[in-house]
């Protein structure tokens, strides 16, 4: 398969602070819109046929003036055979797609350019419980509440179904854009609990946030059995840690409700998935899984637009993984789907942090929330603790969407 990871894509947004430096007025700023941004793409993947083509195409425009396509650059044929690296206006890949698409061997390729392009722009718009999220603006925040007497971070906590409505109560008042619901433990080496046990425990709370808030609700289930009725009783999304790869029933139960789902990334199980977590590409082997994920759901009848992706940070991953995954969050934008990321109070937190146990890392869980909200890495952040993780995105949001350059950019003050 080809893909086109994006690796440079300037933001419209930033160009249009320059241009308003410049004076451009209205339509000089929107046609340099459709011209000038400058991406830099990735590609692996790509077959002899299609290097062939990229490079044919850049050696026939590389004189002075006929710079009609992207700079190409191969990979080494004897390490990396089928890679390759494209960099140019957004023109010049313009050009280039369209002239691919005119080749039916070129099909592919075409498709996998596209999306690098796109990855730029927001997701579609996606509608939980009645309310729509838009994406681009602002990163939306996903309260945990667990039901769980072994959770690793807050386990026994909210155990009981009054502590647990009680607890997501708060994180409502405090912000939370979505609130999920999970009735069992998906930490290292802990054991699965039975259908019956997990839906005992799940939905009271489901029902006693449903007449209590409006807040969209999410449960946290790998089963068709559970979420079948956690869907009757008024949850909106699937939250699936297996991306659609335990329990085949699943998508078909998620599609019958015409209800979301977030697929995450993980590698193995979690009584196996950190025993030794190992990759030969990491981000590669990630957009498989969900790929396969969103394959199968889209194949059960599950809406596109209704589909999130998770990378599964902690779920089979070293903190080299997390880390790498987090700092590339971006590439998961090639799906063209909204991205959320639960790093709270995670382990590898503990370990950049000298050691620290999970109810000691909410420095570090801003930290992690703030660098992949500045990244636009990320549409939804999965925490524990909504209300602090509220004002970090806010400041986050601030400085990416701040204008105020003086008069000469012709913006006017806000406020402070």
């Amino acid at each position: 398969m080809i893909r086109a990871h994006p690796l440079l894509a300037e933001r419209p947004e930033e160009l249009q602070l320059a241009f308003r430096r410049m004076g451009l007025p209205t339509p000089a700023r929107e046609y340099l819109l459709e011209k000038l941004p400058l991406y830099r793409l990735l590609l692996t993947g790509l077959s002899r046929v299609e290097g062939r083509f990229l490079q044919g195409r850049f050696e026939a425009s590389s004189a002075p003036g006929r710079e009609e396509y992207p700079v190409y650059v191969a990979g080494d044929p004897r390490t990396r055979l089928g890679s390759g690296l494209l960099t140019g206006r957004k023109e010049q890949f313009e050009r280039l797609i369209a002239a691919a698409r005119a080749d039916p061997q070129l099909a592919e390729l075409a498709g996998a350019l596209a999306r690098g392009l796109e990855a730029v722009a927001p997701p579609a718009p996606l509608t939980l419980g009645g309310r729509t999220f838009t994406f681009g603006a602002r990163t939306y925040v996903m309260g945990v509440v667990n039901v769980t007497p072994d959770s690793f971070s807050d386990g026994g906590r909210y155990a009981s179904a009054d502590a647990a409505i009680a607890h997501g109560l708060r994180l409502a008042e405090a912000g939370a854009d979505v609130l999920d619901v999970g009735g069992e433990s998906t930490r290292p080496g802990s054991q699965r609990v039975s259908a019956e046990e997990e839906l005992a425990r799940v939905l009271p709370v489901l029902e006693g946030l449903r007449a209590r808030t409006q807040v969209p609700l999410s449960v946290d289930t790998t089963k068709a059995a559970v979420a079948r009725e956690a869907l009757q009783a008024g949850a909106a999304l699937i939250n699936d840690i297996s991306g659609f790869h335990f329990d085949p029933e699943l998508p078909r139960v998620v599609a019958e409700a015409g209800a979301a789902c977030c697929l995450m990334h993980i590698q193995g199980t979690p009584e196996t998935m950190q025993q030794a977590p190992a990759y030969e590409e990491l981000l590669g082997e990630v957009l498989t899984f969900l790929e396969e994920g969103v394959a199968r759901a889209v194949a059960a009848g599950v809406t596109r637009g209704s589909i999130l992706v998770d990378p599964g940070i902690g779920f089979g991953k070293t903190l080299g993984h997390n880390l790498f995954l987090l700092r590339r969050l971006g590439e998961l934008r090639v799906l063209g789907l909204p991205v959320l990321v639960g790093p709270s109070r995670k382990g590898f937190l503990g370990a950049l942090t000298g050691g620290k146990p999970a109810g000691e890392r909410l420095a570090a869980t801003l930290g992690s929330v703030a660098a992949v909200a500045a990244l636009g890495g990320a549409d939804f952040v999965r925490v524990h603790d909504v209300a602090e993780a509220r004002d970090a995105l806010a400041v986050v949001e601030g400085i990416r969407t701040a204008t105020e350059g003086g008069a000469l950019f012709g913006s006017s003050r806000v406020g402070d």
